[in-house]
């Protein structure tokens, strides 16, 4: 997750002062843009993630 959002970041940075005028500048824009959009995924799809409950078929029984 964290490496989308540093090539973003890095991707914007690149595109909006480093690199030379014409279709490069909006090329690397864009792919920064798409690169946090992806980190924004599987940022969400990771936290929103459900817990797997242990079957409990399988938990043997304590006798008293």
């Amino acid at each position: 997750m964290m490496m989308f959002f540093g090539t973003g970041i890095m991707g914007i940075i690149m595109g909006l002062a480093v690199a030379p005028g014409g279709n490069m500048t909006m090329i690397l824009t864009f792919m920064g843009v798409v690169n946090i959009g992806l980190g924004a995924f599987f940022t969400f799809t990771y936290l929103t993630q459900t817990r797997n409950e242990p079957d409990k078929r399988k938990k043997k029984k304590k006798y008293d």
